[in-house]
């Protein structure tokens, strides 16, 4: 029994990776990549990925995010998909102030909870993109919002899961 016990090999002092404060970023970046991918499609039916990962990230650890990450990421997320640039720069910044003031105020937070909070704030992205359509020029009605919104609310517990996993992987755990 002793001998067994010895051959198990532990993670004990094992801490996080290097760079590890980086991988919220970097799989944030990695999924505003996504839309580069060649998928064409006449209608947006897919969702903003790099702020499904950045909400998802951002319930599950307020610690791991400086405020100001909201700002380049979105900066970055404008140049990848297409928005006018200050777009995602303002949206995600008011998402994350939105987030804090809700951390503030609840004592708890459960997984319906969080699910209701990312369906709010993907509805509110997915609303802004619609009006920015609509003020440059495009026909669209608000029913093309539908899709994309259905996909990234049901897609969401797998992104929060995803983000799980890589938090676990970072901090060594």
């Amino acid at each position: 029994m002793v001998r067994a016990a010895l051959a198990q090999k532990r993670n004990i002092g094992q801490g996080p990776v290097p760079g590890a404060r980086f991988v919220p970023a970097i799989s944030v970046i990695a999924a505003s990549l996504l839309t580069a991918l060649p998928i064409v499609s006449t209608s947006g039916w897919y969702p903003d990925f790099g702020f499904l990962v950045l909400i998802s990230w951002r319930l599950l650890r307020a610690d791991a995010w400086p405020a100001w990450w909201a700002a380049p990421l979105g900066f970055f997320n404008d140049l990848m998909t297409g928005h006018p640039l200050g777009f995602s720069v303002a949206l995600w910044t008011a998402s994350m102030l939105v987030l804090d003031l809700v951390d503030r105020r609840t004592m708890w937070r459960g997984y319906w909870l969080e699910w209701a909070l990312a369906t709010l704030l993907l509805f509110g992205n997915e609303t802004a993109e619609w009006r920015i359509a609509q003020v440059m020029g495009a026909w669209l009605p608000f029913v093309t919002i539908v899709p994309p919104l259905l996909i990234a609310t049901l897609a969401f517990p797998v992104f929060a899961w995803l983000a799980a996993r890589l938090d676990r992987w970072r901090l060594g755990r």
